[in-house]
């Protein structure tokens, strides 16, 4: 059995992945999913990683699974702990060296056809059941940008299996952009999944077979 590490993304909790550690752990599987300090102005990458390393302690056979902005911590856990896999889900990719804030002019983000949301739920939670957003919304914290202008200490893409998972419906980071950003940073075709930008709340059981499946490939 996996343990699955759980990043989630910008401004949130671990509650995010409640539904999917439900389901991993009925199968056997271990989960955490720390609570980022992404509200904390005096922490940046290096501190998110090292909540998440602290949260895994001791535990081995390690899954690290990354929504949207927790791609940028991803690789700095798989750097300092052993990584049978890492599985980024409707992911930023960073670069070496890069700052988060930088991101959407480095991958041309604002030249990628889309449509535009204003709307919160709109943009993230168009497909979650009405009850889930609203606890969502009431658990979700304000993104310190504090740090975010500061290049990330990743100095080469981890030597660790990696996966990209699109979600089609994605109204933030649209499949073609997505698609584009995977090939020229990582070389990699995203595997996909019927979804808007959360799937861990809009399709948990489904995230959860395809987390087991990756993991099962490697055993």
């Amino acid at each position: 059995m996996a343990t699955f590490a759980m990043i989630h993304g910008a401004g949130d909790v671990g509650w995010y992945w409640h539904l999917v550690a439900a389901e991993l752990g009925e199968r056997g599987h271990d989960v955490v999913a720390p609570d980022l300090p992404c509200d904390d102005d005096s922490a940046g990458l290096s501190e998110y990683a090292d909540t998440v390393i602290e949260a895994i302690g001791e535990r081995t056979d390690l899954v690290v699974v990354a929504q949207s902005s927790g791609g940028f911590t991803a690789p700095l856990v798989c750097e300092r702990v052993p990584v049978k896999l890492l599985v980024l889900v409707a992911p930023m990719i960073p670069a070496p060296g890069e700052a988060p804030a930088d991101y959407w002019t480095h991958t041309g983000y604002g030249e990628e056809p889309r449509e535009h949301y204003e709307d919160e739920v709109a943009l993230f939670y168009q497909d979650v059941p009405p009850e889930l957003v609203s606890e969502a919304l009431k658990r979700g914290r304000t993104q310190s940008e504090a740090r975010m202008g500061e290049p990330s200490p990743l100095e080469a893409w981890p030597d660790v299996p990696t996966r990209v998972l699109l979600c089609r419906d994605d109204r933030l980071f649209p499949a073609r952009f997505l698609r584009r950003v995977a090939r020229e940073r990582l070389a990699i075709t995203p595997d996909e999944i019927d979804s808007g930008h959360t799937p861990a709340l809009s399709r948990p059981k489904e995230l959860a077979d395809y987390l087991e499946a990756c993991a099962a490939e490697l055993a």
